[in-house]
């Protein structure tokens, strides 16, 4: 007999779910005839895998020695190597905050915050590298969770990402991000422009072929998978031609700030996919930028008294704008005190 005792990073989630994370190599139809000959126990009793899990709960497994061990792929430990060569690798990423639940991290244009290959390192193995180096985590722990990033931004976005560091946290952040409770801004500079506040409604199809996606004002232009987008700009300084603008993301889309704005005449300086050739050629030859110049500078969390966020509730984080970004305001006069 196998006793699994839950902890806190497994505590939260259905006993079937976990069940095909610790023993990885076992069938979802055996698990439940497992359980429905109760070789499979929670906390003495019966139990049918869609029961929630809580610290401190029993798991009983009947198996022999040999048959757990095929089944957990024990002696199996998981390879570590990518994630500690992306904490030894991938440069100036910065912890904004941590606790025992969550970690706030601040990403530099050019790092994938997940992988899109195989062979690639992202800020997601740097956040497990982290914790490793940190002794937060165990290689062992990573049989059962792993921490992981709750938001992406595009690889050559800078700023914010959410991050669970625990179950718990990871679940409490994916559900703001979906309920809409926790504020993203972003500042960016545009062509063009723009003296007033203003709200973009539209909706946005993915073309997943390309990567690109397309701004369709209403639905009945739409295609019928289309999804509905919401952005809210508010012009923070304006010098010649360019508009330093700061960004509430309502709706959390693929490239939904740079579509959205490039579809009302005002791309991102730097946008190689829905930016102004011309424009960006000249940023380009000036001030070596190779990238769009968007930066997710501030998150507000909503108030939350008791849970894993309680320590965050009603805070607002910032990060500071990457040095590339902050060059190029001060040379076009796009400070905040600029008049618009």
């Amino acid at each position: 007999m196998q006793l699994l005792t839950i902890g806190k990073n497994q505590a939260g989630q259905r006993l079937d779910k976990f069940l095909k994370k610790a023993l990885p190599n076992a069938g979802t139809g055996f698990l439940y005839k497992m359980l429905r000959k109760k070789n499979i126990t929670l906390n003495g009793k019966k139990a049918e895998g869609k029961e929630i899990l809580a610290q401190g709960d029993e798991v009983k497994c009947f198996f022999s020695e040999e048959t757990y061990a095929s089944l957990s792929g024990a002696g199996a430990a998981e390879d570590t190597s990518d994630y500690r060569k992306a904490y030894r690798s991938l440069k100036d990423i910065s912890v904004l905050y941590e606790d025992e639940n969550i970690l706030l991290l601040n990403k530099p244009a050019g790092v994938l915050t997940q992988k899109a290959k195989p062979e690639d390192l992202s800020l997601n193995e740097w956040l497990i590298g982290h914790l490793l180096a940190a002794n937060a985590i165990k290689e062992t722990d990573l049989a059962t969770f792993h921490p992981s990033v709750c938001n992406r931004l595009d690889r050559n976005t800078s700023g914010i990402v959410l991050c669970g560091k625990t179950l718990a946290g990871s679940q409490a952040l994916s559900r703001i991000i979906k309920d809409r409770s926790v504020k993203k801004y972003y500042q960016t500079v545009c062509k063009g422009k723009i003296l007033q506040e203003s709200t973009l409604e539209g909706y946005l199809y993915k073309d997943e072929r390309t990567n690109t996606v397309q701004v369709f004002p209403d639905m009945a232009e739409a295609p019928e998978d289309a999804s509905f987008i919401k952005t809210i700009y508010t012009p923070s300084a304006v010098a010649g031609e360019y508009t330093l603008l700061t960004v509430e993301l309502v709706t959390g889309k693929t490239h939904q700030i740079r579509a959205h704005l490039a579809s009302t005449g005002h791309p991102l300086l730097g946008d190689t996919k829905y930016g102004d050739c011309k424009l960006n050629r000249r940023m380009q030859s000036e001030y070596s930028l190779h990238h769009q110049l968007l930066h997710a500078g501030r998150v507000c969390f909503p108030e939350e008294a008791e849970g894993p966020l309680a320590k965050v509730s009603g805070q607002t984080f910032d990060a500071p704008l990457p040095h590339k970004f902050a060059e190029i305001l001060q040379a076009l006069n796009l400070t905040p005190d600029s008049a618009c």
